[in-house]
């Protein structure tokens, strides 16, 4: 079965985490992906991010880090110093096959070579050449180099994460990273659609920071509107109330009471309808502003419950509701099972034959995801890529 991409090269030139997340989605989809690895430094920089998830035969480390795992499956990786004069060739060589080319290196960088959107879209005029930088291609801050750490602490995430008497905190995953790489692949659909109506390619420019700003949603627009700098909540919700984690007597569950109706039920689950009718509560503007004495009533309430009851409970009066999981537990739940969120894929030269993965959340009915290539050694295809596209004369100078 063919994937919705089929038939489309993508040049990546990227590392890390934000580049390597879109283009292992645009492979999940069917496109080739060319993965330019430096082979002096030992490949892309997550490869050395321990610990270490694979081991060969003999029980011996590979470069293949949990971290490296997470964004790199369905492409081939081709070893080449962009620092010398063959390994440009290849790379142009290789652009000039490519429908698509990502990169994130610091802004500028990789004029010195020649192989920046300018020098390569002037070559390639269908070429689509998307940069990701962690400021961007302009600005005052755009040859700062950047992590997600540096996204989420100035792009403000960080001031509303975490107790709200404690410091800011950032996210337990590169979220930042994540959800750069989701707009860079959506960017590259949207100019892959614009090319197919008009031939032209385009570059695209993409920062961390932007992405960051951009996915503070409706805390961000409030702020616009009113002035007023938001504040932490933990796992409270500033406009919605109840809509938290509690502890119960066994562990903690989350509950999400997203109307009035839904607070009624919740309050005869507990044991306190008047809740439902004090005039202090009956309505979500209402228990907003009472907050902290709504709290003194449902807390020791839900308290003395297991999970189970509070769970089985809710469940049963349509209010939503949660067990709060470990990551064992939720990726060895009976519903991530139904949704194929771990995936197992065959992989050579490993002490397992394989490496489990997670799926990707994509349900096509007709060009449905595919796993075909397990993250690859550093290098490993650089003879077969090369031998394909660009053949030793054509990579010298």
């Amino acid at each position: 079965m063919t994937g919705a991409l089929d038939g489309l090269k993508i040049l990546d030139l990227s590392r890390v985490l934000a580049g390597p997340t879109c283009t292992q989605l645009l492979g999940d989809m069917g496109a080739e992906v060319w993965k330019v690895e430096n082979p002096a430094t030992g490949g892309d920089d997550t490869r050395h991010w321990g610990p270490v998830s694979v081991r060969d035969a003999d029980g011996r480390e590979t470069d293949l880090s949990g971290y490296f795992l997470s964004a790199n499956r369905n492409k081939f990786s081709v070893a080449l110093d962009l620092a010398s004069p063959e390994g440009q060739a290849a790379v142009r060589r290789l652009a000039a096959e490519a429908d698509v080319v990502v990169e994130n290196f610091r802004p500028g960088s990789l004029a010195k070579f020649g192989l920046d959107s300018e020098t390569l879209c002037a070559a390639e005029p269908r070429l689509i050449y998307c940069s990701i930088s962690g400021f961007g291609q302009t600005g005052p801050n755009r040859e700062k180099p950047g992590y997600d750490l540096m996204a989420q602490a100035y792009g403000g995430i960080m001031s509303l994460t975490g107790d709200p008497k404690g410091e800011p905190m950032k996210v337990g995953v590169a979220v930042a990273d994540v959800i750069c790489g989701l707009y860079a692949a959506t960017g590259i659909l949207a100019a892959l659609r614009h090319r197919d109506l008009t031939g032209q390619g385009q570059s695209i420019d993409l920062a961390l920071l932007d992405t960051q700003m951009a996915w503070l949603i409706n805390v961000g627009t409030t702020y616009l509107e009113t002035g007023e700098e938001p504040h932490r909540h933990g796992n409270a919700h500033p406009a919605i109330v109840p809509y938290q984690v509690f502890q119960a007597s066994d562990g903690h569950v989350a509950v999400a009471v997203g109307n009035d109706r839904q607070f009624t039920r919740f309050c005869d689950f507990l044991g306190l309808p008047g809740l439902a009718d004090d005039p202090r509560y009956a309505t979500n503007p209402a228990r907003t502003q009472n907050r902290d004495s709504l709290m003194h009533e449902i807390l020791p309430a839900i308290g003395a419950m297991s999970v189970a009851q509070v769970v089985d409970g809710l469940t049963e009066r349509a209010v939503t509701v949660s067990p709060v999981q470990t990551v064992g537990q939720a990726l060895t739940s009976d519903q991530a099972a139904a949704r194929e969120m771990v995936v197992k894929v065959a992989r050579s030269g490993t002490a397992a034959g394989a490496v489990r993965l997670l799926g990707n959340p994509l349900k096509f009915s007709r060009t449905p995801v595919r796993y075909d290539r397990p993250p690859p050694f550093c290098g490993e295809h650089t003879d077969e890529i090369l031998g394909r596209y660009a053949t030793p004369d054509q990579t010298s100078e």
